[in-house]
């Protein structure tokens, strides 16, 4: 028996708070590197985008919500080397998906961008999975499965429209509620594919305790959040708005809003 919130329900909202969060963030920054005044500060931009979609919004979440995961009676061991994979995987995918989608709406970038994002969210999960060692063995659901791939995918590309086609911020807000709506929906929908076959028998299994690196991945999510809110807060938005790019298409941006 397999039970997904044995520390309570309340371990959803957080993470769903979790996942609102670094999505909003990170796609204000994916929307301050559409106005960057070279291709340098434009990835700087992305790879801050990154780290909050990817490392805050994708892969903390997941983190968050692990935590609830149990099999009563049975230890739970987690294998650390395979959750960092999983967060670098997760960071790396998304900084991918960004660089497809541009500065510029084209609906085939944009399509492209939400494919690669969706399935970050994905990979990430999945990765994470395989970092998780019990006393027996673990099956999936092919049907769900297939279903949290197909929820990734299209709330991801929703997000990504949302977030390259309207500079306001309620947009902006609706679309990191869109982006953490897919990584919540598709993790719980993951685990519901889960099955576990626990057998008395088998070794105990190896790793570590999940609350034994609690704290360090909070540190780090902590740096990875307030690294581009400072970079946020600090951008001079006059010298975007006078790029090179936007003097040479001769358009005016509106200022954007706080």
């Amino acid at each position: 028996m397999v039970n997904h919130f044995e520390m309570g329900v309340w371990l959803l909202f957080l993470a769903y708070v979790t996942s609102f969060a670094g999505a909003a963030i990170g796609l204000t920054c994916t929307l301050q590197s559409r106005h960057a005044a070279t291709n340098t500060v434009r990835m700087a931009w992305l790879v801050l985008a990154s780290l909050s979609i990817g490392g805050v919004g994708i892969w903390l979440m997941h983190f968050i919500a692990m935590l609830g995961f149990g099999t009563p009676g049975s230890p739970i061991r987690f294998d650390v080397a395979k959750t960092l994979l999983s967060a670098v995987l997760a960071v790396g995918a998304v900084f991918c998906g960004l660089v497809v989608l541009g500065q510029r709406f084209v609906p085939w970038r944009l399509a492209v961008a939400g494919l690669v994002t969706g399935l970050a969210v994905i990979l990430m999960h999945y990765t994470g999975m395989w970092a998780i060692s019990v006393k027996g063995t673990t099956s999936y659901h092919a049907g769900l499965v297939v279903l949290s791939v197909v929820i990734a995918v299209l709330a991801a590309t929703a997000a990504l429209w949302c977030a390259v086609t309207v500079d306001r911020l309620p947009m902006r807000l609706l679309a990191g509620g869109v982006l953490g709506l897919a990584s919540t929906g598709m993790h719980y929908v993951g685990m519901a594919a889960v099955s576990v076959r626990l057998d008395p028998a088998a070794p105990d299994p190896e790793g570590v305790e999940v609350f034994s690196f609690l704290f360090p991945v909070f540190v780090l999510a902590a740096a990875a959040l307030a690294l581009p809110i400072v970079a946020i807060l600090t951008t001079n938005h006059d010298d975007d708005d006078n790029s090179p790019e936007v003097a040479r298409s001769g358009v005016t941006l509106a200022p954007q809003q706080r």
